[in-house]
């Protein structure tokens, strides 16, 4: 329970209290530190004594004065300060056992890591944790943290899994929620498996654990075309999408009448499977589940219409040609979108370009999962203006890289024409369609 200091920053309390890089951090005020939780919990008060160790190995003690919520100045190896935990589950609807061969490593690595969950918002299942990690939680006030429930059925969560730890860390969301841990969840459906009356039992049970318990988003399973040897899986038709939307609506009306919130949502690409309309932004209250993509059509739609109001009619923007390209899931809502600006705009010419997903098979949809080597390969010769805007998430796992390894540069070297990443945020979509970014 000790880390080593990579590095000392300038100008810092701990700079100021003569701490060297290469020293271990033992303990702060008394209490061990094993990682990035430990460091901050403990370091948050305004007299600390730090035990070091040095590279002699010999101790020292060191007390720093400053500021209460002031940062110490310590960095160290890792951000986490030690190994992130992976993932020990086997799940059927696993989406990085159905990647393609060869690509980047870091792509190939499942993530289950409760800190991560706090830090950066990632979903966890609660399979690799023991009690003293729950009580070390609920200590810390570590909240709020986001689960993959998928179901709270023991037998069918271990089928699911295929952890038999599945069923027993169940109990920890009770304990959590108890605690006073605001969580957020979310259900993987699959066609047969875990929706229908199954589905109507977690979202029961699930909603006993309310207020602590904020939201529940229901996603459907993604299927790519790498699922050779896996368990056979299909993809939601529009008559089971259409279930599961009338299970979580009559749960959700229900919830709403009771408590004055819907606590469950069926994600966008359920709406759009469904063939329903999207519900108007009062639908999902404080949009608690936006990156489980609940919620994303309406708040992109809002906005662009808040946006577009603020333009003055037929506003002139001179010779302006743009293109937009987006995965098949969103393009009949960007079409509306082009046509609103164009109808506002005038000079104004926006052409749609829906990309099929080839890389990982056309039953994945979704914009996020575009790569460069199918916008390279569907918009060859296309006519795309003076510029070509991508929604962010193409480029979000890597930052700057799409899935295949590809970036930026390389798709605007392949088409011609600069290519601009856009947020999922109206305002800023309708600037990049009018050349108003600034």
């Amino acid at each position: 329970m000790a880390v080593v200091i990579a590095k000392v920053d300038a100008h810092t309390p701990a700079s100021r209290a003569g701490i060297l890089p290469g020293e271990t951090l033992c303990t702060i005020n008394g209490h061990g530190i094993r990682d990035v939780l430990d460091y901050r919990f403990y370091m948050t008060v305004r007299k600390l004594d730090l035990v070091l160790m040095g590279l002699d190995g010999q101790a020292r003690t060191v007390r720093v004065l400053k500021g209460e919520y002031d940062d110490l100045g310590l960095e160290f190896d890792t951000y986490l300060m030690d190994r992130q935990q992976s993932c020990k589950n086997h799940c059927i609807f696993c989406f990085v056992d159905q990647m393609p061969p060869n690509m980047r490593e870091s792509l190939y690595f499942k993530d289950d890591d409760t800190r991560l969950s706090f830090l950066f918002g990632n979903y966890v299942t609660l399979t690799n944790l023991d009690q003293e990690d729950i009580d070390r939680i609920i200590k810390m006030r570590i909240s709020p943290v986001n689960v993959s429930v998928h179901t709270t059925n023991p037998e069918l969560r271990v089928k699911l899994m295929k952890n038999p730890r599945a069923a027993g860390s169940l109990a920890y969301l009770k304990q959590l929620t108890d605690g006073g841990i605001k969580i957020n969840t979310q259900l993987v459906l699959c066609p047969g498996i875990n929706d229908g009356p199954e589905l109507e039992r977690t979202l029961r049970d699930l909603g006993e654990m309310y207020p602590a318990l904020q939201s529940i988003a229901c996603v459907p399973v993604g299927l790519t075309a790498y699922r050779q040897g896996l368990y056979p899986l299909e993809p939601y038709t529009k008559e089971q999408a259409q279930a599961v939307i009338d299970v979580v609506d009559a749960f959700s009306q229900r919830f709403l009448q009771e408590h004055g919130v819907r606590l469950a949502y069926p994600s966008d690409e359920f709406f759009l499977k469904a063939q329903r309309p999207i519900p108007p932004p009062a639908y999902y209250g404080e949009y608690n589940q936006l990156e489980n993509g609940v919620g994303l059509i309406a708040l992109l739609q809002q906005e662009f219409q808040q946006a577009l109001e603020q333009l003055p009619q037929g506003m002139d923007v001179g010779s302006r040609q743009v293109s937009i390209a987006t995965g098949v899931a969103a393009y009949p809502l960007m079409c509306r979108l082009a046509q609103q600006a164009m109808d506002r705009c005038r000079g104004l010419t926006v052409r749609v370009f829906e990309i099929v997903n080839q890389f990982f098979g056309e039953n994945i949809t979704v914009a996020g999962l575009v790569t460069a080597q199918d916008l390279m390969e569907q918009l060859q010769g296309r006519e795309l203006g003076q510029q070509l805007l991508i929604p962010a998430v193409m480029l979000r796992h890597e930052q700057d890289k799409f899935l295949d390894d590809r970036t930026i540069q390389d798709v605007e070297a392949a088409l011609g024409v600069p290519v601009q990443t856009v947020e999922n945020d109206g305002w800023e979509l309708l600037d990049r369609l009018t050349g108003q970014e600034g």
